[in-house]
């Protein structure tokens, strides 16, 4: 299973202008915050804490920025 991040990739982009801003601030690398972003490894629930006070959102939007399914596009034949 793999998630959509676009949103939270645009409030990364409100709130710290740059992915690298957002990984120091996260304590994590920029290489490992990429990885999470691209959907090779997965936010722990402490991450997902954490980024959700650095980017001011509430509780009930969790879902919104980290569990929203990426969609798999399928080719007709």
């Amino acid at each position: 299973m793999s998630f959509e991040y676009n949103k939270l990739r645009g409030r990364i982009r409100e709130k710290f202008a740059t992915q690298e801003e957002f990984a120091i601030a996260l304590g994590m690398s920029t290489v490992a915050l990429s990885s999470k972003l691209n959907g090779h490894t997965f936010f722990t629930q402490p991450q997902i804490k954490k980024a959700c006070e650095l980017l001011s959102i509430e509780p009930g939007e969790v879902s919104d920025y980290f569990f929203i399914q990426k969609v798999q596009k399928t080719e007709l034949k």
